[in-house]
């Protein structure tokens, strides 16, 4: 008896217990289904996470290239048992056959390395040309960045010359004297109103 207990999958507490008892399985961290929602949860909404969309492009591409890869390999190994199988059933005509397709697929392949040939020397021709217009670019900009330096100085000479014009006139200590003689000489008036046009209405009379 007690190796059918320990073979059965039954707790051995239900299968001593009496009929009239109710059994309840407590699982520990589960609710029941009439329990409402908790509190905390109430004012929950649930919002799937954000997807890039740049990621779920990048996805979509290898996701469908590995249907491709998956798909030629389930094709390729389909083909070698079918292939198998046939020459195990046809003897000299699947030689035939084979020897066919393997001088079609040395033709086709000869065919395919021309046509690469001929891409990769028009690809060369094509990037030839892509350097050559950088390079013509990268002169042009050069070009135009001596001519923005050279304008640049020259602003600058201009500015220095004019400076250099007007330092003429600047109050040094050697001619300080000579300054506040010319302003005692020559006094002037600032005393004076303008209309909205900057003309001189009035005049008040200097007082020395």
């Amino acid at each position: 008896m007690l190796r059918a207990l320990s073979r059965c999958h039954t707790p051995v507490v239900r299968l001593l217990s009496p009929r009239t008892a109710v059994l309840v399985e407590t699982v520990r961290g589960r609710k029941s289904r009439t329990d409402p929602i908790a509190k905390s949860k109430l004012g929950r909404i649930k919002t799937p996470p954000p997807v890039d969309p740049v990621e779920m492009v990048v996805l979509k591409e290898r996701y469908t290239e590995y249907n491709l890869i998956l798909r030629a390999l389930r094709l390729e190994f389909k083909e070698q048992m079918l292939r198998k199988k046939y020459e195990e059933e046809v003897g000299s005509v699947a030689e035939e056959r084979t020897k066919r397709e393997a001088e079609e697929h040395r033709s086709l392949m000869a065919l395919n390395d021309a046509e690469n040939l001929r891409m990769r020397k028009i690809r060369a021709q094509r990037m030839q040309k892509e350097a050559e217009a950088a390079e013509l670019k990268k002169r042009e900009a050069a070009i135009l960045r001596q001519q923005e330096l050279e304008s640049y100085i020259k602003e600058k000479e201009r500015q220095i010359l004019l400076l250099q014009e007007e330092a003429k006139d600047f109050i040094t200590p050697d001619n300080l004297d000579q300054r506040i003689e010319e302003a005692l000489d020559n006094p002037k008036n600032y005393n004076f109103a303008i209309d909205k046009e900057g003309r001189v209405v009035k005049r008040t009379a200097f007082q020395q």
